[in-house]
């Protein structure tokens, strides 16, 4: 069995309502990002950051996956998959999909803010500042910002150098170090691009589907089933 490697970003979820990371303003639901999306902003303005991750959490339990999410998890009755995402909802999940690596954390999650021990899911149920964790520390978003390590990139690393078929879809490719990960991908392995845009700054031969990411894996999901199999 083929294995395929997913690398998702914002695109995906953008039509189940989610909002993407940045506008073409540079802001995030009209927050500056670094206030509430780096570590120094949680440092300078926690309740700011629990109060901006509780009303995120309270929309996404409004949303549902697409059928961009439905068919990545369809695939896996024919391939081996992985889904290396850059999103903190929970949409992949919820479509069905089971190998799932969160590069940039989990919405649904809280953690101590000493080196993120402690993880408690919390579903879409608000947190409280000032909630200790056991270890002492303050309890916080398990969120990966900016500013931080990314601990489960050798994890996503590992799977990149292993696929037969990688497929980045709804990113920009301009968060690092994500949009590194395609060069692991062994020279061989073909690399299928989902997005309107085709401005993704790729240094290697790709195969380019321009749509949004529901109409992209419609034709993509064709393409795999007649070609691959």
């Amino acid at each position: 069995m083929k294995k395929i490697v997913f690398l998702s970003g914002a695109g995906v979820s953008a039509e189940s309502g989610i909002s993407t990371f940045r506008d073409s303003n540079g802001l995030w639901e009209n927050y500056p990002v670094e206030e509430v999306a780096s570590i120094v902003g949680w440092h300078q303005n926690p309740q700011l950051i629990i109060d901006f991750y509780n009303h995120r959490r309270e929309q996404l339990s409004q949303c549902v996956p697409n059928d961009a999410h439905r068919i990545i998890a369809e695939l896996e009755k024919s391939f081996k998959v992985t889904v290396i995402t850059q999103n903190v909802d929970d949409l992949h999940e919820r479509a069905g999909s089971t190998n799932i690596i969160h590069l940039h954390g989990e919405l649904t999650k809280i953690c101590s803010e000493r080196e993120k021990k402690h993880v408690q899911h919390i579903g879409y149920r608000k947190m409280q500042y000032g909630n200790k964790a056991p270890d002492g520390s303050l309890m916080r978003p398990f969120i990966v910002w900016f500013g931080e390590d990314v601990p489960l990139l050798p994890q996503a690393i590992e799977e990149v150098e292993s696929a037969d078929i990688m497929v980045i879809i709804g990113t920009s490719l301009n968060v690092y170090p994500a949009a590194s990960l395609y060069h692991f991908a062994h020279p061989e392995t073909p690399i299928w691009v989902i997005d309107p845009n085709d401005t993704q700054p790729i240094t290697r031969a790709v195969k380019m589907i321009k749509e949004k990411a529901t109409v992209g894996m419609e034709k993509l999901f064709i393409e795999l089933l007649q070609k691959c199999l």
